[in-house]
């Protein structure tokens, strides 16, 4: 089998100006063909550095495909950097020079003279017109390994990856195997909770092999294969997919590409049901119940202080209620359904502590309740951030609960 690495070339990838998208999209079609990527590297516009991460990746890899450094300007350096590693000249291609010739010509543009080094590649590399742009690829054939160079403008790169790069792949290679995975998307058990059950299945994983990848509020669950085709691949996955569902049960609440505001959506549907919500997580869990259904989802109400709050519940809560704040999420819960003639209501009210400042699992107690006409469910958190992961944490939590409610039946106790 194969083993990739990517190296991405920029310093504005460095910098934050721009995101590498690149290297996520052809580690998913590596995987999808079978091959294997191990590593991933970004470098900037630094011929030292370019020619230390290159030759490390030769090193160690069979295939080493680059993204970008391949325009017309002194900071694209990526076909020298090349050459050098490669122990080759540059010398400069007659065809790919005509092909960047009449491009600016169709387009009504006269080529500049810095644009001819577009036309420059190792000497013996492989020329691979680009048809989306101006920038060539090239494959240079080393005795460490093969080296792909692509533009790093995402469509042109994928146009080549596609129709040069995958097909290249397959006949030096043989690939004859793909990789397929399966992800089980679990609620309201943490990482550790997780490990703790099937901890044994992902240190003695082999094929398939199990990992986990841990999100606010959620933990995914990644079943992958090899085989030698797709319907193989599932074969291998389903006994083991089973037994892991068997052991975190009902926490399951999602496979592959679902997301949680989906699945309460569809239940929503099917039951033919609404919700209202007060909540304060400055509105965070009412985009989230919207992108779930924006039909089922009729009020929305953020609102957090006594006055606010006050005003929901009107004359229905005396000072104890105000006092137990498990009793008041409940109570909220009831007034936000009652006011908007919905099926469930859901409250979600916090007790930050004021002198956490931090952005993540910061101290507090938030207290979650979703009611019917009969019942209330309720969780309680010992975290109360108002931070964006706080927030995305608990308005998760809070889409968890009403999932529970919704698949078994609201009550766990009369409200």
């Amino acid at each position: 089998m194969a083993n990739a690495e990517i190296v991405a070339i920029g310093s504005e990838l460095l910098l934050g100006q721009i995101v590498d998208t690149n290297s996520a999209w052809i580690a998913q079609r590596l995987t999808d063909i079978g091959v294997n990527l191990f590593y991933k590297t970004i470098v900037g516009d630094n011929p030292g550095r370019m020619k230390e991460v290159l030759s490390r990746a030769l090193d160690r890899s069979d295939i080493v495909i680059t993204s970008g450094g391949l325009g017309p300007t002194q900071d694209d350096l990526t076909r020298e950097v090349v050459a050098e590693v490669s122990g080759r000249k540059l010398v400069r291609d007659p065809r790919l020079l005509e092909q960047i010739d009449q491009r600016f010509r169709s387009r009504g543009f006269i080529m500049t003279p810095n644009n001819e080094r577009q036309a420059d590649i190792p000497e013996g590399a492989i020329p691979v017109e680009n048809p989306n742009g101006t920038a060539p690829s090239f494959i240079v054939e080393d005795p460490r390994g093969i080296i792909f160079v692509l533009p790093g403008v995402p469509f042109e790169l994928k146009w080549l990856f596609d129709n040069e790069v995958e097909p290249y792949l397959r006949r030096s290679f043989a690939l004859s195997e793909t990789i397929t995975y399966r992800v089980l998307k679990v609620a309201e058990l943490g990482e550790s909770r997780v490990d703790d059950e099937i901890g044994h299945l992902i240190a003695n994983s082999h094929n398939p092999t199990v990992g986990v990848l841990a999100h606010p509020g959620q933990v995914d669950v990644r079943i992958a294969a090899k085989a030698a085709n797709r319907d193989a691949a599932n074969s291998l996955i389903a006994p083991l997919e089973a037994e892991i569902r068997h052991r975190l049960g009902k926490h399951v609440f999602a496979v592959d590409d679902e997301t949680l505001e989906e699945v309460v959506g569809q239940l929503l549907r099917s039951r033919g049901m609404t919700i209202s919500v007060c909540e304060d997580l400055g509105g965070m869990l009412a985009e989230r119940l919207h992108q779930a259904d924006p039909e089922r989802c009729v009020e929305s109400l953020s609102a957090s202080g006594r006055p606010a709050l006050q005003r929901l519940l009107g004359d229905t809560a005396d000072e104890a209620v105000w006092n137990e704040p498990e009793r008041l999420s409940q109570a909220l819960a009831r007034a936000v359904r009652a006011r908007a003639g919905s099926d469930l209501g859901l409250a979600v009210h916090s007790r930050p502590d004021p002198t956490d400042t931090s952005e993540n699992l910061a101290r507090g107690q938030t207290f979650l309740a979703v009611t019917d006409s009969a019942h209330v469910r309720t969780r309680n958190y010992n975290m109360a951030g108002r931070g964006r992961p706080d927030r995305t944490r608990m308005s998760f939590n809070a889409l968890a609960l009403v999932r529970l409610a919704l698949v078994e039946g609201v009550g766990a106790r009369t409200a």
